[in-house]
């Protein structure tokens, strides 16, 4: 479907600004995924905060990230392929009630004070299977409410509405910790799941209502490795899969993980309060980012824009690493989350527009194992590394191959895009 990016990317008059807030149907969902987001959030405060109080485990820390990122690695194109398939209503709905039990199960070990290791370990992988259910419909549904002329819109104030979970999520899950304690506090956050739970038992959209009456393909490995084949044909699709991957492989979770190492480096005075303050500015930065980029409407969902903005991110985070001045990482916190989410939000759009209808959701799937399952890796390019050679170094010497390997992926998008326009004038000469 190049038609559609390029009637997305076009010159002329240009969709209103926030479009999708305009729609009855996007605009509650984009708040019920807000408050779902800050749920996820969380449970992640309350549950490692105890875990940590409970074992003193550095392996059960490792294992947190671990667990929240390879189930998106491992079983995206699965999700995708049922989402492709399926309502993708009853999916969400489906993963917001595995979220549920999730912080049930933790209430209730708490609780009774029986919380072991191995527990906290299966209701980790389950909580990280939730969000890679979750995924796919969620995409599907987006473009399912605002069609392909506004779904630019609706793709970045979901990534906007995310972020504002992911900023409010630590200050909302240390206040329940602090005024509620852990116990009280992880049933409590179940409510914050509801909205988005209930609300879609109230829309008509399926995420399929937009595809006209498109066949749906059955759900199984051999018709995922034929989408897997499809995808790789196209340059323009792989290039921003690829590019999700390196930000994600490269820097990812890692930069928030190591943030306390930064915060005492940087001497600015307490490190506490220097660690709350870089941590809210690097999710500031991606809140910042979706309001600038839909209130300017300046950056439309083009290659050449998720290039510029992927190498943002990376000589940003080069920068932040190198820096001993306090202001500058704050303000570089700030630049990568804007580039960030201007990378990701675009590169999701693209290959949306781009994928057949009936194979949606697994290209979807596809981009998430690139875009979140290689999170896990950073673990490694920056966690691992930084303890033979300093994080510093690790985080500078990974963001410096994030920017080559954006050049490199960028040069192999652009000329497929070029070389595929040529072939489509001839088609259209025979007709």
């Amino acid at each position: 479907m190049p038609e559609a990016v390029e009637a997305a990317t076009a010159p002329g008059p240009r969709p209103r600004k926030f479009a999708a807030l305009y729609n009855k149907d996007c605009r509650p969902y984009l708040f019920g995924t807000a408050l779902a987001m800050m749920a996820d959030n969380i449970e992640h405060v309350i549950t490692y905060w105890v875990l940590w109080e409970k074992f003193h485990s550095p392996a059960l820390a490792g294992f947190e990230v671990i667990s929240h990122w390879v189930p998106f690695l491992l079983f995206s194109v699965y999700f995708g392929s049922l989402a492709d398939r399926h309502d993708c209503r009853r999916i969400i709905q489906a993963a917001q009630v595995l979220f549920m039990a999730v912080s049930v199960a933790w209430g209730v070990l708490f609780l009774t004070g029986s919380l072991q290791v191995w527990e906290a370990c299966v209701l980790l992988v389950l909580h990280g299977c939730a969000g890679a259910v979750w995924g796919p419909g969620e995409q599907l549904m987006l473009h399912d409410f605002v069609g392909p002329e506004e779904l630019p819109s609706a793709v970045r104030l979901n990534a906007t509405f995310r972020s504002l979970g992911i900023l409010f999520g630590p200050v909302v899950g240390s206040a329940l910790l602090l005024g509620l304690g852990p116990v009280a506090g992880i049933f409590a956050n179940v409510a914050f799941y509801l909205p988005l739970t209930i609300f879609l038992f109230r829309t008509k959209f399926t995420g399929h209502t937009r595809d006209g009456g498109v066949k749906r393909q059955r759900v199984g490995l051999l018709d995922s490795i034929r989408v897997l084949r499809e995808v790789k044909a196209d340059p323009t699709m792989i290039g921003m899969i690829v590019l999700a991957g390196l930000g994600a492989f490269f820097v990812g979770a890692s930069l928030q993980t190591s943030m306390p190492i930064f915060a005492q480096d940087l001497g600015a005075g307490n490190a506490g309060t220097a660690y709350g303050v870089l941590l809210f500015a690097n999710g500031a930065g991606g809140v910042i980012g979706g309001i600038l980029l839909e209130a300017t409407g300046k950056i439309k969902p083009s290659v050449k824009a998720a290039v510029v903005s992927t190498a943002v991110y990376g000589l940003s985070s080069l920068f932040f690493a190198m820096t001993a001045s306090y202001p500058v990482a704050l303000a570089l916190l700030v630049i990568g989350g804007v580039a960030n989410l201007a990378s990701m939000s675009i590169g999701q759009t693209v290959v949306q527009l781009l994928a057949k209808p009936a194979d949606r959701g697994r290209v979807i799937g596809v981009y998430n194992v690139s875009a979140s399952g290689l999170r896990a890796g950073s673990g490694f390019t920056v966690g691992l590394l930084g303890a033979a050679v300093g994080v510093h170094w690790s985080l500078g010497l990974s963001a410096a191959a994030l920017t080559v390997g954006t050049g490199i992926a960028g040069w192999y998008s652009l000329r497929g895009l070029r070389s595929r326009k040529p072939v489509a004038e001839t088609a259209g000469s025979k007709d």
